[in-house]
């Protein structure tokens, strides 16, 4: 039986600059968690949320996407509000929290230098992106968070940019069917300037749930 996610490799170095900074990273804090961070939530979801990168002190730190760190404050909560967790606030790996209906992983799997990950780097990670769509069967709708993300996606699904620009709230059809869902990121800087607000990034799931009722 196909993995659900057959490249995710938890000792992978592909990328000299991340593996480099994940091994300073570990020696300054060595009780982080310190290495490329898996997918978390259900093994075949309808709903796929792909961010940007682990942070700092937060996924770096905890081993859970969006744990630890300012931007998996409002998101959490809002995936709770909307029925996809049962717990509001993601505190460690061990805290019971469980998704529903719900998967989130990252365009790129490790910390990088400044949370900015070259190009290069997006490429190379995504072949797991790619996997990861591959082998979730019952997915119908992909939540993007920010640009970086959004573009990963269309590579991952061979599409061309151009035809799928980014913008938040926008929503499309991909070629396979599934329904391309674009949000800002859920970061410090875009809450607090109100770049994205609450009422916002709960509308953008309004909506996943509308997709998500729609007929297969």
């Amino acid at each position: 039986m196909k993995p659900n996610v057959c490249s995710f490799d938890i000792h992978c170095q592909r990328c000299p600059r991340l593996s480099q900074f994940l091994r300073d990273v570990r020696e300054e804090y060595p009780e982080y968690y310190g290495r490329p961070v898996p997918p978390f939530g259900t093994k075949q979801p309808e709903l796929l949320i792909v961010g940007l990168a682990p942070g700092m002190h937060g996924a770096n730190a905890t081993g859970r996407p969006f744990t630890g760190d300012y931007a998996g404050i409002l998101l959490y909560e809002t995936l709770h509000k909307f029925g996809f967790s049962n717990k509001p606030v993601s505190e460690s790996v061990n805290d019971g929290l469980k998704l529903k209906n719900c998967r989130i992983t990252n365009a790129v799997k490790c910390l990088p230098p400044q949370n900015k990950p070259t190009t290069e780097e997006v490429n190379i990670c995504n072949a797991l992106l790619r996997d990861e769509l591959d082998a979730l069967k019952k997915l119908r709708v992909v939540l993007v968070l920010g640009l970086v993300a959004h573009k990963a996606l269309l590579k991952a699904c061979d599409v061309k940019i151009k035809d799928f620009p980014f913008g938040h709230g926008e929503c499309t059809q991909l070629p396979d069917g599934r329904w391309l869902l674009s949000s800002y990121h859920c970061s410090k800087y875009n809450t607090s300037t109100k770049r994205l607000t609450e009422s916002m990034f709960h509308d953008i799931f309004r909506q996943a749930q509308k997709l998500l009722r729609k007929k297969a």
